[in-house]
């Protein structure tokens, strides 16, 4: 069965409507594909810092993160954000497992940073897929929050998408970012349109202009990093169309799919 990785951003999971989990339910029991679940949570993050009143800070665009504020997202990432997925996707009549990066070692992490300027930041170095291997033949659905661990026990946070396209690299399968908007978008002439397809070198020309920006850019850049890792499709969809999912794992037309080269695309 096609695999496909989900990533569900902290701001699009307080929006997405239960037709979206009742579409990945959907996909699943009609064995179109087997869906795997990553999620983020930044918005909820940043919520309950502020009522800790733990400071935060970013650099590139990664949350710099002590060790208060890894507790912190640690236990709203893996806690109430993942079992509230969890909970939904069972309301469905799906049956989803939660976990996280940290256990049985799913997500064997390094530091991203070898001089711990940014902190606990981790990226993900190995995948232990046979414990989602097992998850998936027993009729879960696995849903992943980024939290990882390197050998001494050490925990680390990971950026979402990042942690989406290291699971889907390891599976070789399909990565969905799951985003609020169609896919990637652009006013032309007046009128705003999604782009089909985009390459590596059309993404980075849109990123200098500005026309990519914001939470769209490690979209698209870890879009990009898994397919040269062996991610078989990458694609940025639309959760409130939830059959933009559909149609994608059927090989139709939605949202924006990112391509490494003309050559390789897909009619």
């Amino acid at each position: 069965m096609n695999i496909v990785v989900l990533k569900m951003g902290g701001s699009v999971l307080a929006k997405l409507p239960d037709s979206f989990y009742k579409m990945v339910v959907y996909l699943k029991e009609q064995n179109i594909c087997q869906p795997i679940i990553v999620h983020g949570g930044g918005p909820e993050i940043n919520h309950a810092l502020k009522q800790l009143n733990v400071k935060t800070e970013f650099m590139d665009g990664l949350r710099v993160t002590t060790k208060e504020v890894l507790d912190v997202a640690e236990m709203v990432m893996s806690g109430s954000i993942n079992k509230r997925i969890v909970g939904k996707l069972q309301k469905e009549g799906g049956t989803a497992i939660g976990i996280s990066g940290v256990d049985c070692s799913l997500l064997q992490t390094i530091p991203v940073d070898s001089e711990c300027s940014l902190g606990f930041v981790g990226q993900v170095e190995k995948v232990n897929t046979s414990w989602l291997q097992l998850i998936i033949e027993n009729g879960g659905i696995p849903v992943i929050s980024p939290i990882g661990a390197d050998i001494s026990g050490q925990r680390y946070n990971i950026n979402g998408d990042m942690a989406a396209a290291a699971v889907a690299q390891a599976l070789k399968g399909k990565l969905a970012l799951i985003s609020d908007i169609p896919g990637v978008m652009e006013e032309i002439d007046g009128k705003k349109i999604v782009h089909e397809q985009l390459t590596k070198e059309e993404i980075e020309a849109k990123i200098a202009s500005g026309i990519i920006y914001g939470g769209m850019i490690p979209k698209v850049r870890s879009a990009l990093k898994g397919l040269s890792g062996g991610v078989k499709e990458s694609v940025i969809l639309n959760g409130f169309d939830p059959e933009d999912l559909k149609k994608f794992m059927e090989g139709k037309q939605a949202g924006t799919k990112v391509i490494q080269n003309k050559e390789v695309q897909h009619v």
